[in-house]
C-alpha cells in the first residue's frame, strides 16, 4: 500500500513538472509571435528584440521538455536510481540559454547606443499598441512566474525552478522594452538601451545562479550541514544509536540517497544491530522529504571513539 502511494506521488510530481514545462512552452510561443509581429508592424526595435528573446525561450523550452520527459523513465540495470538526474541536465540547458540571452541583450544595447550616437534618432517612436503588448507580457509573465515557482516548490524539480527563474527574467526584459517604448515616444531614445543593459546584468546573474545550482547537483555536492542536522534530529529517539559518525549523500534529480555510519553498543548481537539499522532506515525515509534510499553501516561505538 505504501509503495502504491509512493508511486502515485511520483507520477503526480512528474505530471505537474511536465505541465509546467508545456504551459511555459505554449506561453513563450504565443509571446514570441505576438512581440515579433507587433514589433515589426509597430516600428518598435525594443519589442522586436524582446520577441527574439521569447523565440530563444521556445527553442530551449523544447529541449527541456524532452529532458524532463526522459527523466521519467524507470530505473534499469545501467541506471539503478532512475533517470531523475536528467532534470539537472535540463536546468543546465536553461542556465546556458539564460546566460547567452543576457550577453545578446547587452551587446544589442551597446549596438543601439552606437547607432544613436552616429545617426539621428527617429523621433516618431513606436506605436502605442507596442507599449500595450509589452505591458501585457509583463502581467502575463508575472502570473506565470508565480505559478511555476509554486510547482517547483511542490515537486522539487530543478528544471522547473530554472524555468520559473527564466520567466522572472522575461518580466525584466519586457519591462525594459516597455520603458524604452514609453520614453522613445517622448523623444528620449537613449533610455531604451540603458534599461536593456541593466536588465542584461540581472539576467546574467540569474543564469550563473542556475548553472551553479544545477552543476552542484551533477557533481554530487553534499547537501551540507542542514541535512546532517535533520538526520541527527530524526534519529534522536531511535533506541540503540549512540553516535552518528559519517553522512554521505548523493543527489539524483530531486531525490537523495544517503550512506550513513552509526555507532552502537558492541555487545549487541548482529540480529539486534540489524534491527537498529532497519529502524534507522525506516525513520529517515519517513521524516526526510525526497529521500529515496538509505544504506546504514554500523559498528561498535567504542571503535568510533577510538577506544580498544
Amino acid at each position: 500500500m505504501i509503495e502504491h502511494s509512493e508511486t502515485a506521488d511520483i507520477e503526480q510530481r512528474r505530471h505537474r513538472s511536465m505541465l509546467a514545462v508545456q504551459i511555459g512552452l505554449a506561453a513563450n510561443i504565443l509571446l514570441a509571435v505576438l512581440k515579433a509581429a507587433v514589433g515589426v508592424a509597430g516600428h518598435s526595435p525594443a519589442l522586436l528584440a524582446d520577441g527574439i528573446n521569447s523565440t530563444s525561450d521556445v527553442a530551449y523550452g523544447i529541449v527541456v521538455s524532452i529532458f524532463v520527459k526522459l527523466s521519467a523513465k524507470p530505473a534499469d540495470r545501467e541506471h539503478p536510481y532512475g533517470h531523475d538526474q536528467l532534470e539537472s541536465v535540463a536546468a543546465v540547458v536553461v542556465g546556458a540559454f539564460v546566460v547567452t540571452t543576457a550577453i545578446a541583450i547587452f551587446w544589442h544595447s551597446v549596438d543601439t547606443v552606437y547607432e544613436l550616437l552616429t545617426a539621428p534618432p527617429d523621433n516618431g517612436g513606436a506605436s502605442i499598441i507596442a507599449l500595450w503588448i509589452a505591458l501585457f507580457a509583463i502581467l502575463f509573465k508575472s502570473g506565470l512566474t508565480a505559478w511555476t515557482y509554486g510547482i517547483s516548490r511542490k515537486t522539487g524539480n530543478s528544471a522547473v525552478r530554472a524555468l520559473a527563474q527564466d520567466h522572472r527574467n522575461d518580466i525584466f526584459a519586457s519591462s525594459a522594452a516597455a520603458i524604452g517604448i514609453f520614453f522613445g515616444r517622448l523623444n528620449y531614445p537613449w533610455i531604451d538601451p540603458l534599461a536593456g543593459a541593466v536588465v542584461s546584468l540581472i539576467i546574467l546573474h540569474t543564469g550563473v545562479d542556475i548553472l551553479r545550482s544545477a552543476t552542484a547537483d551533477l557533481m554530487d555536492t553534499l547537501p551540507g550541514r542542514e541535512l546532517a542536522e535533520e538526520i541527527a534530529t530524526a534519529l534522536r529517539d531511535v533506541y540503540g544509536v549512540q553516535e552518528i559518525e559519517e553522512v554521505h549523500a548523493h543527489r539524483f534529480g530531486p531525490y537523495l540517497v544517503v550512506n550513513l555510519t552509526i555507532g552502537i553498543d558492541g555487545a549487541l548481537s548482529v540480529v539486534e544491530g540489524d534491527r537498529i539499522a532497519t529502524e534507522v532506515e525506516e525513520t529517515l525515509l519517513a521524516h526526510i522529504q525526497f529521500l529515496r534510499r538509505v544504506y546504514v553501516h554500523y559498528h561498535p561505538a567504542a571503535l568510533v571513539n577510538g577506544a580498544i
